[in-house]
């Protein structure tokens, strides 16, 4: 296995290594965060915002996760209280998936990034015609937005959490999971929510979180 290859905390170290260096390009050239920005506001608005599709993935995240959610829990007891094996929900599946949706996209980023570092979205700055200031990714900044991280993009990447479970066909529902997440990004982007950083912060926080988890609970090698 070649160094970039190598994993630590089951995610490779050119993964790693990728979170690092966008890290650093939003905080030291926020031009970037600016200029994408600035790809979906019109001159007057962020025209996406309020559209079919946007609203469709802006509000289609938490009815998903809540279903998958509730489906699995239904599907533990039901094996539980038959000893029955459908699709291998079990105790442990059950814990990996508590800790993949409660500790990246809740603790990490809504209750620690969201509540604290407090940057204001696009739409509320002066650039794109709002009142506050502009701050870079990783800067606490004290203009009282929820701009950094997206809790919406990292609800839709947990979805890779389940993904994982997959037993056939697993690629197939990874690249579903993280395209779902995409789009949903996108959304959050076109309609003035969130800053490229915010959605590239979120992802890489669920990604690594649930493949340390997996790598913790489930996986046998």
């Amino acid at each position: 296995m070649s160094l970039m290859n190598k994993k630590y905390l089951n995610v490779p170290l050119y993964f790693w290594l990728a979170f690092v260096i966008s890290s650093f390009m939003f905080i030291f050239i926020p031009e970037i965060d600016i200029y994408i920005a600035g790809l979906f506001y019109d001159g007057k608005s962020f025209s996406a915002n309020g559209t079919f599709l946007e609203e469709l993935f802006y509000y289609s995240v938490k009815p998903i996760l809540l279903s998958l959610s509730l489906g699995t829990i239904l599907i533990f007891a039901y094996n539980f209280f038959t000893k029955k094996n459908i699709f291998n929900i079990n105790a442990k599946v059950l814990l990996y998936l508590l800790l993949v949706l409660s500790i990246a996209p809740g603790l990490i980023v809504n209750t620690g990034l969201k509540e604290n570092w407090e940057r204001a979205r696009p739409a509320q700055t002066t650039l794109f015609g709002g009142t506050k200031e502009f701050t870079p990714a990783f800067i606490i900044s004290d203009q009282d937005g929820y701009s950094f991280s997206s809790g919406h993009t990292a609800a839709a990447f947990s979805l890779l959490g389940f993904a994982l479970l997959a037993t056939k066909r697993r690629t197939f529902w990874i690249t579903l999971a993280l395209t779902y997440g995409v789009f949903v990004s996108i959304a959050r982007m076109a309609a003035g929510g969130h800053f490229l950083s915010d959605v590239v912060t979120s992802f890489f926080i669920v990604y690594i979180a649930t493949n340390f988890f997996y790598s913790l609970i489930l996986k046998k090698d």
